[in-house]
């Protein structure tokens, strides 16, 4: 089975959220189960040099952009067993970054449409195109409607994954004719509330769509998450699916991690973690205190990471319990800024630093007792399977990948402390059940073990996507 897996960042190349983990991840995952998997992205300039350096430069083209032609070359590398292909033109992506310009909506269109028109050039047919979030979504439509017929591409299916449908690409319908360069008789297509939404062109066409979660598959046909798109997903909901995400357990391996203070496995995790403690408070300025529960959060600092929840009750929690915290992130200035005062006001009890230091992130992984991630929405979320690498216990709301991947230990058997609506006070009684637990030693000490023995790995997530090809192959 041969996939080509279409994104608009990879690890280890370009990198802004999620997408970029998983885009280096699962396709390296899939190599390893013997699936012939390659991958095409944008080749940006400020990919490092050294990276660049690696690359080949395998041929080029021109590529249709509506009415007009646009150069693309295509350069290869090779990254833990897969083979990548980056798209270039420099006029679409010798910029800094990778989105947030005004005309992403042509940039992504090319990068779509290049994906299909350099496969007869590199000598690969895919069984499977398997495209990711609005910036590659134009692809399955496409090739539906331009593709499909031709000799030379025929029987290629199509998947989508949806990884924040927040996210969808809408703009105005004008971008039909002389952007995208779809026949009038298509446009309906990519329609949807009098707008061009390249998501919703993508859940039309492709064979197979996805979420990176099971509940967020479901959670998702209702308009209090779907960003407006629930009604097209209920009417398409026999090609969804949902498939919970991994982390990459040798990058995240508390044993072998040199960012953080002394390695640690199952069985030294309790003296690892207390002098990872140690150096945390040490360095975020808080008292160094062995007998203090520290609750760590790494996250954007914005309201649907649970944000608001936070600031509602945080006065009262830090007056009155005997608690750190520390806080790594950045985003709207008022929870800034909140958190700001908050170390004002309580110097002893929070310490925070406003943007992102991967190397920090991974120090409060290691040093923290728990982990809170109150989201509003999570499709997925990293962080909590992270934290449980680490042996540090998620206290999470029950969203998204948050309730796929944790349980509520009430009963005994689960592996951190969860709680239903999304309510400030509900959070504060799932925080107080954990420090409560905290203190009992011995039931904290089987959690914690238990946390560390979660199995988060691509491995499990991979086969499960290799059975949803296969099905897709077999029914044709």
């Amino acid at each position: 089975m041969k996939v080509l897996f279409v994104s608009s960042e990879a690890q280890p190349f370009m990198a802004s959220g999620g997408l970029g983990d998983v885009a280096g991840a699962l396709p390296k995952a899939l190599r390893q189960r013997l699936i012939g998997c390659r991958v095409v992205m944008p080749y940006y300039d400020t990919i490092s040099q050294e990276l660049k350096d690696s690359m080949t430069f395998v041929t080029s083209l021109s590529v249709p952009v509506a009415w007009r032609r646009q150069y693309c070359g295509v350069f290869q590398a090779k990254q833990n067993g897969v083979i990548y292909y980056l798209i270039d033109n420099q006029y679409y992506f010798k910029r800094d970054g990778i989105y947030g310009y005004y005309d992403d909506a042509e940039r992504f269109t090319f990068f779509a449409r290049a994906v299909l028109e350099i496969l007869p050039h590199i000598g690969f047919k895919p069984d499977i195109i398997h495209c990711n979030d609005w910036q590659s979504a134009l692809t399955p439509v496409f090739y539906s409607t331009m593709y499909s017929q031709d000799p030379w591409y025929q029987g290629i299916k199509t998947v989508f994954t949806i990884h924040n449908i927040q996210y969808q690409g809408t703009y105005g319908m004008d971008l039909v004719g002389d952007v995208i360069g779809l026949k009038p008789e298509d446009a309906n297509i990519l329609e949807y509330d009098g707008d061009v939404n390249f998501m919703k062109g993508a859940i039309e066409c492709a064979n197979k769509v996805t979420t990176v979660s099971p509940s967020y598959a479901q959670e998702i046909l209702d308009p209090w998450y779907s960003h407006g798109l629930d009604t097209i997903l209920k009417a398409r909901q026999w090609k969804l699916q949902g498939i919970l995400n991994g982390i990459d357990t040798d990058s995240y391996n508390p044993e072998t991690d040199k960012a953080i203070e002394k390695n640690y496995n199952t069985k030294t995790v309790f003296a690892g973690k207390a002098e990872n403690k140690k150096v945390l408070q040490e360095n975020m300025g808080l008292p160094v205190r062995a007998d203090v529960p520290v609750i760590g959060l790494v996250t954007r600092l914005v309201s649907h990471k649970g944000l608001d929840l936070i600031k509602r009750i945080f006065d009262e929690f830090l007056s009155t319990t005997d608690v750190q915290v520390v806080v790594l992130g950045s985003g709207d200035w008022q929870y800034e800024n909140y958190f700001r005062d908050l170390t004002n006001r309580y110097p002893d009890k929070i310490a925070v630093r406003i943007g992102f230091v991967p190397a920090l992130a991974r120090k409060i992984y290691a040093g923290a007792d728990l982990f809170l991630m109150p989201s509003k929405s999570e499709p997925c979320g990293l962080s909590q399977m992270v934290a449980l690498r680490y042996g540090t216990v998620p206290i999470v709301r029950e969203t998204g990948g948050l309730r796929d991947s944790i349980t509520d230990s009430g009963d005994g058997m689960g592996n951190g402390f969860t709680f239903k609506t999304y309510n400030a006070h509900d959070m504060l009684g799932a925080i107080r059940r954990a420090i409560d637990v905290y203190y009992r030693k011995d039931d904290w000490n089987v959690l914690v073990k238990r946390a560390m023995d979660c199995d988060f790995s691509w491995g499990k997530s991979a086969n499960e996507y290799i059975r949803m090809y296969k099905q897709l192959l077999k029914d044709g």
